[in-house]
């Protein structure tokens, strides 16, 4: 079946054409994962055909409507008319009918195209069917949907993937062209552009309340008062034979008590009361086939609110009401009436045991339907297509349903596989699910850190599912895997192996090793399907002595786990060290690290062995190899050049060349040879040939023995996976081998330290709230489900609050238990003293902080309480509350906390709403999609806007396709097309997509996620230019208060953010209040970008164009100098931005002189002085829009059709031109990566 969850909305983005693709041969090739083709992209040269996807127009009767039109397309559904009918204001109400083209029933399941007899114009009858107990339920749970449909309680409660989103609060609804700035004659009217107090620059007050601001909207028009289903249920037999289906109970807005059946022809009233069971119907009775129908006889209310509550919901943007594909989670919420809602109530007890709508009844079979998914066909586009979208939805299915599952364990809900052992080692089931705690069962991970170990290894086996997802072997089969954090319990829950539970792992496993290598077999097919990720992944086929010492060879770590299920599939499990260790965190006897590694104190000791390098830096050390080789063989060809032409017999090849091959060696060389970069090319072209030169062949193999290479021929860099793991012994034949793979684990641990993380700044508020989250997931493992809120604030007290003796309530006030309260069985896991939490104290929580810090992080913070912390480090406290609660899953109340109080303490346990599941899972991507988006960008960065705009329009396509209509890379693809509507002129559709991406940026990663707050800026930059100015100062207002939220004012972000506001200010006339921020980035870019750089050049000539302005000249003055002495220094005389700031210093001069003038010629004469008034100039909005699309990077082409020739010809021409080698300078594009921006000056 497919997914409707996004039919809706694919309509409203369908693309008008569908795109077909033909391959060449090699591109085949590759899909099927066999192909070497890894850097040679170029090869897959994707011809794409448009194919109109000629739309057609069909006619729609509903019983009681007038016909309408809708557009379909002959790819769609039936069932995709049901859920737009379903959503429609006028048929809304309808779930239980038939589609009929001339009298004949059309199949849900049937693409429009395959129906005979449908076409343009063709009328459609809906025709309403009889009722199922199925189908009234559903029907009931789409009223109840449509009438919460504006109600965010769900949302706040972090259910069926519902998430906030607040922009229509500060776009007035509408970013249309109602949001213009009215004329009154030639004055535009004023808008008032003061910011709230706490924005302004300097203000040390931080409220949390505007953080959800109250949304007029949402104040609900009730409808009814209650909607239950009735105590009479199910209808005793002979009634059933009558047709009764379930009854219902309801109280009208009029206070009315009903009871209704549902029947198999409708809804209708009976006589039943709360005590007396009388099925008869009611007199009069209305049938109505529709329960909407029947409410609305009964109650006037109803009838008039249910009507403007549909006018209102589909007036919302579908982005506001679309469900995510991953649940997000508030954390912070207001406090929510807990109202009657029977859907709820049911789905609670029926045990929804995942039951999903097609299936009621049934659990689904994960594993079977996550395999299957991956076994589709992928040879063409729409297969691919297809395939990508079946893996996604069954992912984000599994994902929901592993969260519910572990959150069902955790709290008790669950029973255990093995009820007799002590609850750590327990194990469940549930919906086909198998879950297991983060302990250390068995001693199993003794020699790698116990407990920590066992707490890290799902983390790592996550990422490695990840990775061989990612590479997508063909035959090869991973588990699905979560892993939940919850209430300080990490749950890992996997598919099953289908016959794994039937026998012992011993007899199963035939490829691996179940005892970190003492026993190892290895097995032909599992080889050869792991050989094929060897190249991707890095990982060395390498050998290992068994028990026995006979030899093994495997193509993984020794602990990943080759078993076959009775499916026949070939599953590997257990991936947990598919990468490389990091040395940095692994002392070995007799290893010595680099002296780049030695010198920060490496290696130290770590909790657990389990540290490893991440894929990202694996990728960027393997980069960074590369281009190393690269200039080897460069220099060793230069050299030989030289030698040809002194004509000197040989002299002896390069020998520096191996010795170079520590870190030391990488930009020097560049900067030091001339005509590098032809040898370079020589290079490239040698390394491409078959290596049939003996003199070629010599260079390159000197250059792969200096990098490292596993091979001798070509670079190919592969990290053995077992060296350094306790308990693995490898062949006397390997030693070689073996010693050049710890080199090169060596080499990249010092990488890592020398070359990745200088470029990191050290965050302490993420190191203590990291620290503080070490020690809650210990102190809540101890507590009681009765007592979590009050722990819970307990802990945010030691945490946050100055009062220094915050005293724990043990919630024995509630309830007073009549016997003496026997020691229960079924106690939490971990169990322990279940009050010993009470005693924590803020100067002990603080002590345990730091010691922490110092030995996981080797940090030292000479802090002993909050206060100390926020005063030495200049942190506030509103941000380590967000950043502990969002990494711990608190829900707090959204309300104005004193955390500064010496007198009480700052949370009491009615302020913790909540404590949500923090989820780890696999995102699989949308493949075809993303290499659109990618030639899309390179498209654009050469500066073919025009046919990067296609390419990214065509992505956007496919991600909905893959994706459905909500989704972070969809936020990122919406983003860069606004970006380019807006460089090229068309600032309507620039604003229409950016509101896309705002509003699911909010859905999907969070009202203040740092993404989010950025999409805020962009929106801002797009209503100024379309001259929606007090549009523009919300948003940059809201942006400010987020940014202040989430890292405080002393940041390098905060000077854009504020040199946006201060332009927008400078154009409305706010010439103080534009100082106030404008002077802010100036001070903040001139701290963190140094007094010298061009950011604090030009923030200095803002400023200078306010204070000329205010006709302030002295000051103008000497902040251009400023900025000129900048330019000058780092540009030279003769660089334009040097001479446009001369330029303006002499109109400042001639400006100040004038005023002098007039002033001296006022003095003089006195009052009667005959002067001419001076004119003080507002700035334009043109000049105010070109200095904002400076400060956000954006170029402004002046595209006439002339000049985009013009450009694109000159374009070629450099293009040409390089590829001769004349070009002064090689230039070194990288592609951008999704996050990035647009070409900045």
């Amino acid at each position: 079946q497919t997914s409707t969850h996004s039919a809706l909305l694919l309509r409203i983005n369908l693309p008008k054409s569908l795109i077909l693709i033909h391959h060449t041969e090699e591109a085949e090739s590759k899909q099927d994962g066999n192909g070497e083709a890894d850097g040679e992209e170029e090869s897959t040269e994707q011809e794409v055909i448009v194919i109109q996807d000629t739309g057609f127009t069909v006619k729609i009767q509903a019983p009681g409507t007038e016909p309408f039109d809708l557009q379909v397309s002959p790819q769609e559904m039936v069932q995709e008319i049901h859920q737009v009918l379903m959503d429609r204001e006028d048929t809304c109400h309808r779930t239980c009918f038939s589609l009929q083209l001339d009298g004949n029933v059309l199949d849900n399941f049937a693409e429009l195209k395959s129906i005979e007899g449908l076409q343009e114009g063709s009328l459609l009858k809906v025709v309403e069917e009889p009722y199922t107990v199925r189908e009234a339920r559903i029907h009931v749970r789409h009223i109840r949907d449509l009438l919460k449909s504006l109600d965010p309680s769900d949302a706040y409660n972090g259910v069926d993937c519902n998430s906030l989103s607040f922009l229509s609060i500060f776009t007035d609804g509408d970013l249309g062209d109602s949001g213009k700035r009215k004329k009154k004659g030639n004055e535009l009217e004023q808008i008032d552009c003061t910011p709230p107090e706490h924005i302004l620059p300097g203000s040390k007050e931080r409220p949390l309340v505007p953080l959800q601001p109250q949304n007029k909207d949402w104040k609900p028009m009730q409808c009814l008062k209650v909607l239950t289903m009735s105590g009479w249920n199910p209808p005793p037999g002979n009634r059933k034979m009558h047709g009764d289906l379930m009854y219902l109970y309801l109280v009208t807005v009029e206070e009315r008590h009903v009871s209704v059946t549902a029947s198999t022809r409708g809804f209708y009233l009976n006589q039943s009361t709360t005590y007396t069971f009388n099925p008869k119907p009611a007199n009069p009775s209305f049938l109505s086939h529709s329960l909407v129908e029947l409410l609305s006889q009964i109650s006037p209310a109803f009838k008039k609110n249910f009507t403007a509550l549909q006018k209102k919901r589909v007036q919302r943007h579908p982005f506001e009401r679309i469900a995510t594909p991953f649940q997000v989670y508030s954390w912070t919420a207001p406090q929510v009436d807990h109202a009657m809602d029977c859907v709820r109530a049911e789905d609670a007890y029926t045990s929804r045991l995942g039951y999903e709508e097609h299936i009621p009844g049934q659990t689904r079979d994960w594993n079977e339907e996550l395999q299957t998914t991956r076994e589709l066909p992928r040879k063409n586009l729409p297969e691919r297509l297809l395939r990508e979208r079946a893996i996604f939805k069954v992912h984000s299915d599994f994902a929901a349903a592993a969260t519910r599952g572990a959150m069902a364990v955790i709290d008790g809900n669950v029973m255990a596989i093995n009820p007799g052992e002590e609850t750590r080692m327990q194990m469940f089931i549930w919906n086909n699910i198998f879950f297991s705690l983060g302990f250390d069962v068995r001693d199993h991970y003794r020699e790698l850190g116990g407990d920590a170990a066992a707490h890290a290894a799902p983390t790592n086996d996550l990422n490695g599912v990840r990775a061989y997802g990612a590479v997508d072997v063909e035959g090869l089969y991973t588990l699905g895997t979560v892993v939940v954090d919850y209430r300080g319990y990490r749950v890992t829950a996997q598919s099953i192996i289908p016959g794994i539970l039937e026998r012992e792992q011993e007899q199963s496993v035939i490829y691996g090793s179940i005892d970190f290598g003492k026993t190892v077999v290895s097995h032909s097919k599992y080889l050869e399907l792991l050989e094929k990720t060897s190249r991707p992944l890095k990982v060395q086929r390498h050998k290992v002595l068994n028990e026995k010492n006979d030899v093994a060879e495997l193509c993984s770590s020794v602990e990943c786990k080759g078993i076959i299920g009775n499916d026949g599939r070939h599953y590997i499990l257990d991936l947990l060290r598919t990468f490389p260790p990091d040395l940095n965190f692994l002392p070995v006897d007799g290893e010595e690290l680099p002296p780049e590694s030695q010198r920060y104190g490496f290696p130290r000791q770590h909790r657990h062995r389990l540290a490893c390098l991440r894929q990202e830096l694996i990728e960027a050390f393997v980069e960074h190899r590369y281009l190393l080789f690269m200039k080897m063989a460069a220099l060793q060809l230069m050299q030989q050049k030289a030698n040809k032409d002194s004509n000197k017999t040989d002299l002896p090849a390069i020998t520096e060349a191996s010795e170079m091959s520590t870190e030391s060696n990488g930009k020097e060389l560049d900067e030091s040879i001339p005509g590098l970069a032809q040898a370079k090319e020589l290079a490239e072209t040698l390394v491409a040939e078959d290596g049939s030169d003996p003199k070629s062949r010599e260079v390159v193999l000197n250059a792969c023995k200096a990098v490292g290479s596993i091979s001798n021929t070509s670079f190919d860099i592969r990290f053995n996976p077992d060296i350094f793991s306790p308990g693995v012994r490898f062949p006397e034949e390997s030693t070689e081998d073996v010693q050049k793979q710890k080199q090169l684990l060596k080499d990249a641990a010092a990488f890592l330290v020398s070359g990745q993380v200088p470029s990191l700044r050290i965050g302490i508020c993420e190191l203590i709230t990291r620290c503080a989250k070490h020690i809650f997931k210990t102190y809540l493992q101890g507590v009681e489900l009765s007592a979590l809120s009050a722990a819970v604030s307990h802990f945010l007290n030691c945490f946050l609050s100055s009062f220094p003796d915050a005293v724990a309530h043990l919630p024995a006030d509630e309830l007073v238990s009549r016997r003496k309260s026997r020691r229960r069985r079924n106690r939490v896991p971990g169990g322990g003293d279940n009050t010993a939490w009470a005693s924590l104290t803020p100067s002990e929580l603080w002590k345990n902080i730091a010691s922490e810090a110092q030995n996981y992080y080797h940090f030292t913070l000479h802090c002993e309480s909050v206060d100390q912390v926020v005063e030495k480090y200049g942190f506030q406290k509103i941000t380590l509350l967000r950043e502990i609660s969002i990494k711990t899953g608190i829900q707090i109340l959204i309300k104005e906390y004193n955390f500064d109080s010496r007198h009480k303490p700052a949370f009491t346990e009615e302020d913790i709403l909540n404590i949500f599941p923090v989820v780890k899972h696999v995102n699989p991507k949308a493949s075809d999609a993303f290499h659109f988006f990618q030639s899309g960008q390179a498209k654009v960065q050469q500066g073919f806007l025009k046919e990067g705009c296609e390419l990214i329009n065509e992505a956007l396509n496919l991600f909905n396709n893959v994706y459905g209509a909500m989704h972070v890379e969809i936020c990122a693809c919406l983003r860069l097309l606004a970006r380019l509507n807006y460089i090229m002129g068309d600032h309507a559709e620039a604003l229409s997509n950016q509101q896309k991406a705002v509003l699911m940026s909010e859905r999907v990663l969070g009202i203040e996620h740092p993404n989010t707050i950025q999409e805020y800026m962009h929106l801002a930059l797009y209503c100024f230019a379309n001259g929606q100015l007090s549009t523009a100062l919300k948003l940059l207002y809201r942006a400010r208060y987020l940014m202040l939220m989430v890292c405080g004012e002393d940041h390098p972000e905060m000077a854009l953010l504020d040199s946006n506001i201060g332009l927008v200010l400078h154009g409305v006339m706010e010439y103080d209040l534009s100082l106030r921020f404008l002077e802010n980035a100036l001070t903040i870019n001139t701290k963190y970008h140094g007094a010298r750089s061009l950011k604090v050049a030009l923030s200095h000539h803002l400023v200078a164009r306010v204070y000329e302005s205010k006709a302030e000249f002295r000051s103008a003055l000497q902040h251009e100098k400023e900025g000129y002495t900048i330019y000058k220094n780092q540009m030279g005389e003769a660089h334009e931005k040097t001479k446009e700031s001369s330029e303006y210093l002499k109109y400042l001069t001639q400006q100040a002189v004038a005023l002098q003038r007039t002033m001296n010629e006022i003095y003089k004469n006195g009052s009667n002085a005959s002067i001419m008034p001076l004119k003080f100039t507002a700035p334009s909005m043109a000049s105010v829009l070109e200095q904002l699309n400076i400060i956000n990077g954006i170029i402004f082409i002046p595209l006439s059709q002339k000049d985009l020739e013009n450009l694109k010809a000159e374009v070629q021409r450099r293009q040409q031109l390089q590829e001769l080698g004349k070009s002064e300078e090689p230039s070194e594009d990288s592609p951008l990566e999704l996050e990035d921006k647009i070409p900045i000056d």
